[in-house]
């Protein structure tokens, strides 16, 4: 959790994109420390002095670490609850490489699973792409990103990084193995990391949450059906809602061996209404609600949280219907969070076109020269004066500057590197991709 300022000094380039966001322990008690202490914001300088020992042949690699621990960051900006916290849970990789080649292929690969993280189990559409130089990994040789879009504001995401460290930090802390192909000389590893954090769980929320609160995906919530007992009331004879309870459970357990999870909700003292409410709250993807006359009917009916979308099936066929409808509403919940993000991603080819595109809760795809000068004044150029400081965000315009989100790997047509013109009205330079620009967090 912490380092000392001498294990950071090997890091310069690293240390100073970290600096503004480093935290620093200056006292133990009523004392002052001699020496500062920083708290970690990320492990290399903890786990690569490790690495020049344990790594001594190239038959030692590829070495590949995984650890779950969590980090500090101390943002200036104001916090955000799962988004952007100054402590933050996260998985990080570091893994350690023979040649190039080996790491880049990994970098892809890892940055596929994350994909898939959003897209498969959360429902979340996000864009592939590599960092700006200006914001790639402090150290770093490449940054590749998987990018997500919150509807409700029109920002911007970055929702996990792999990346390729090159050979910088093999020579920070001298990790080498005999070259292979030239016996007697000594190789610098070729190293990569990445990282996903708790930000997933914000990113799914906001994307996906409504006025009545959560809306999971299935196959990411805990409870994916929830049963709940309805028409019994104090007429109801203890003979019929035992019947009825059997009935219930009878049927949650049978969700239950054709793989769902399923809970039934016998709790005292609440009415169905309230029920429906909390576990809607509580963003359950299916209600099930089962009374007398579904009984009579020899029906389930159910309610879906996404759409509010009801409808019956046969008790006979909720082993097979209920599963079904739950991939039915989870690929509905993506396909409806891909169709909003591709709807505000927007090309734009002249300048006067962007602040109305942001304004409009959209990000956007420009030409661009790549150039690190060039963007910040993009983003000075984007930024708006507040001069409403004590007016609500939500009833004022926007005055945050648009920042590079990624260059994506998919390219629309239209850019074709050293002939069309970077969109920034002061820069002279020609665009050599599509670059995805927004308000982001």
């Amino acid at each position: 959790m912490f380092l000392s300022s001498k294990s950071l000094e090997k890091e310069k380039d690293h240390v100073e994109g970290f600096a503004p966001e480093l935290a620093w322990v200056t006292k133990a008690g009523d004392k002052d420390l001699e020496v500062p202490v920083a708290i970690r914001p990320t492990s290399e300088a903890v786990m690569y002095p490790y690495y020049a020992k344990w790594i001594r042949s190239h038959r030692d690699l590829p070495l590949r670490l995984n650890q779950w621990n969590s980090v500090v960051r101390w943002e200036a900006k104001q916090t955000t609850p799962f988004l952007r916290t100054r402590e933050f849970l996260w998985q990080e990789g570091h893994t350690a490489h023979l040649t190039e080649e080996l790491a880049g292929k990994e970098v892809l690969e890892i940055l596929e699973l994350y994909a898939g993280v959003y897209e498969q189990l959360l429902a979340v559409p996000v864009v592939r792409g590599r960092k700006t130089e200006n914001e790639k990994f402090a150290g770093g040789y490449y940054t590749t990103t998987v990018e997500g879009y919150i509807p409700s504001n029109g920002r911007g995401i970055q929702g996990a990084t792999s990346h390729c460290l090159g050979q910088n930090f093999s020579k920070m802390f001298d990790i080498t193995v005999e070259d292979p192909a030239n016996k007697g000389s000594h190789i610098h590893v070729w190293q990569n990391s990445w990282g996903l954090s708790t930000r997933v769980i914000g990113v799914m929320i906001m994307v996906h949450g409504d006025d009545k609160g959560l809306v999971l995906p299935p196959r990411i919530a805990k409870t994916q059906t929830i049963l709940i007992p309805v028409g019994i009331n104090k007429s109801t004879t203890p003979e019929d809602r035992k019947k009825h309870e059997e009935q219930l459970d009878g049927i949650r357990d049978t969700l239950k061996k054709a793989g769902v999870r399923a809970e039934s909700d016998w709790r005292e003292g609440y009415t169905p209404a309230w029920k429906f409410n909390d576990w809607e709250l509580k963003g359950v993807p299916l209600r099930i609600e089962f009374g007398p006359k579904d009984a009579a009917k020899e029906v389930v009916s159910w309610a879906r949280r996404d759409t509010g979308e009801k409808g019956t099936i046969p008790i006979a066929e909720v082993a097979t219907k209920v599963p079904e409808l739950l991939e039915t509403i989870q690929a509905d919940m993506y396909a409806k969070a891909e169709k909003s993000f591709r709807e505000h991603r927007l090309q734009i080819t002249k300048w006067e076109d962007v602040l109305p595109a942001l304004d409009d809760k959209n990000v956007v795809l420009i030409p661009f020269c790549g150039d690190g000068k060039c963007e910040d004044r993009i983003k000075e150029l984007t930024t708006r004066e507040d001069t409403q400081p004590d007016v609500p965000e939500s009833q004022k315009l926007p005055s945050m500057g648009m920042k590079s989100l990624c260059i994506p790997f998919e390219q629309p047509e239209g850019v074709v590197a050293g002939e069309t013109d970077c969109l920034s009205p002061e820069c002279q330079r020609k665009a050599q991709f599509w670059t995805m620009f927004g308000r982001s967090y």
